[in-house]
Order: structure tokens, then sequence, then C-alpha cells
């Protein structure tokens, strides 16, 4: 009975569950682009996704899936980040740019050169039935955690010093979300791949901007444009056997001129 659980969880997951697992993905990305963006660190939620492919290389070499290994890498480039900022003045955006720089260029050399279009694309279509259920825990859990601490969030993004007024711990907030952001970013790596995830991550609340009138509604419509991104592109990409990282991208494109079409008309 235990080797027949164990052969279903290393199975290919169904559509239905890849789907779910696109969905989750989308939402998260969505919702955590919203802090990048009133941060303006959206340039490092980019840079970030390539230091998972030294991790996936590693990974690879020893035998092992290669999205543990990116897993491994984002949580210690985001401890990474947290620790240097502390001990420097360097800002985050400096040092997601020297993270990505160093990253990629090993990753590059360490990773086989048969695996490396997957690596920096994703295929989604791969993933186990484990995968696909850890990725959808791990997404939902991100989203919780997030809706907690959405308003400290926004306090801290618009003044460090009134967050520290009513006792908000400002550092460990910022380790809080960069960990997020690496896990987030580690989940949508094996939908769209290192190369492009910073998209899933930034062009949905990118829309969004163009449409909410405040906050909430800023929240609410990015997890919309992160959902429908991947609802919309995945079913594509299965039908006619593409590869499901770049119609993703191109389905959030598509709503970002939907989103400034209704700007336009609105003013």
């Amino acid at each position: 009975m235990i080797n027949n659980l164990i052969s279903s969880f290393s199975q290919n997951a169904p559509l239905w569950l890849l789907m779910s697992t696109g969905v989750v993905v989308g939402v998260s990305a969505g919702y955590i682009g919203t802090f990048l963006i009133l941060r303006r660190m959206a340039l490092s939620g980019d840079a970030l996704t390539h230091v998972a492919l030294p991790g996936m290389g590693l990974a690879l070499l020893l035998g092992l899936n290669a999205f543990w290994g990116a897993w491994v890498f984002l949580i210690l480039a985001a401890l990474g980040i947290w620790w240097i900022k502390r001990k420097t003045h360097l800002y985050p955006e400096t040092l997601a740019g020297i993270f990505f720089t160093f990253s990629l260029a090993l990753g590059i050399l360490i990773i086989p050169k048969i695996d490396l279009l997957e690596a920096l694309f994703g295929d989604i279509e791969n993933l186990t039935v484990f995968n696909s259920s850890l990725a959808i825990f791990l997404g939902v859990a991100s989203i919780i955690i997030l809706t907690i601490y959405r308003k400290r969030l926004m306090l801290l993004t618009i003044s460090e010093d009134l967050a520290k007024t009513i006792n908000i711990n400002a550092s460990r907030l910022d380790l809080l979300f960069l960990i997020l952001l690496g896990v987030i970013v580690a989940l949508g790596v094996q939908v769209t791949g290192t190369l492009l995830m910073g998209a899933l991550v930034i062009i949905p609340a990118a829309s969004a901007q163009n449409i909410a009138r405040s906050f909430s509604g800023y929240c609410f419509w990015s997890i919309v444009f992160g959902a429908l991104s991947t609802i919309f592109a995945l079913p594509i990409a299965h039908f006619f056997k593409l590869t499901p990282g770049p119609i993703v991208v191109l389905s959030a494109s598509l709503f970002f001129v939907i989103s400034l079409i209704f700007y336009r008309f609105r003013k």
C-alpha cells in the first residue's frame, strides 16, 4: 500500500492538478508583486529569479530534482540579501543585481546543456503529483501569510520610521518578505522558468495599477491578473504543445495592454 502511494505521488500530475498549480502560482506571484512595485523593487524580483539557476544545476549534477536546488539557493539568496543589507548601506536592488549576475554566470557554467532550456523557460507539464501538491500547499501558505502581514508591509513601504513607532520590527518583516519572495519565485520557476518568472511577478501588479483605485483593489486585481495569466495560457500551451512559460508571459502582457486601454478610457 505504501509503495502504491509513493508510486502515485511520483507520477506526472494530471492536467487539472497542473492547472491548479498554475493558478496558485499566478495568484501568489501577482499578490507579492503589489509590494515589489510599491517598494520600487520590481527589478529586484526579476533579478532574484536567476539565483535559482546554479541551484538547479547543482541538483542535477547530484542526481536530484532540479527544483529542490532552486528552493535552497533562492532562500539562501533572500537570507544573504537581508544580512548584507543590515551590515551595509547598499540598497536591495544593488544586492539583488550582484546575486543575479553571479548566479547567472555560475548557473550557465554548471547546468547541463540538455536541461538548460527547461531551466530557463520552465515546463510545468513535467511536474509530479508530489511537486504539484507541494507547490499548491506552499503557494496557499504564502498567500495567507501575505494577507496576515499585508497592513504591516504596506506601512513599512510608506515609512520605515513610522512603522518603528508602532513597534513593527522592520528588519524581521523585511526578512519575512524576502523569504516569501524566494518561495514564490521558486514556485514560479516550475511554471515559467528562471528567465521569465520576473514577468509573472511584475506584469499582473503593473496591470492592476492601471485599474485599481485603492490598495485593497490593487491587491485584488493583481491576484486576478496573475490567475488569469495562467488560466488562459496553460490550456493553450498544452493543446498546441508549446512551452508554457512564454505563453504565460504573453498572456500576462495581453492583460496589461487591456488594462492600459481601460486606463485611457477612464481618463
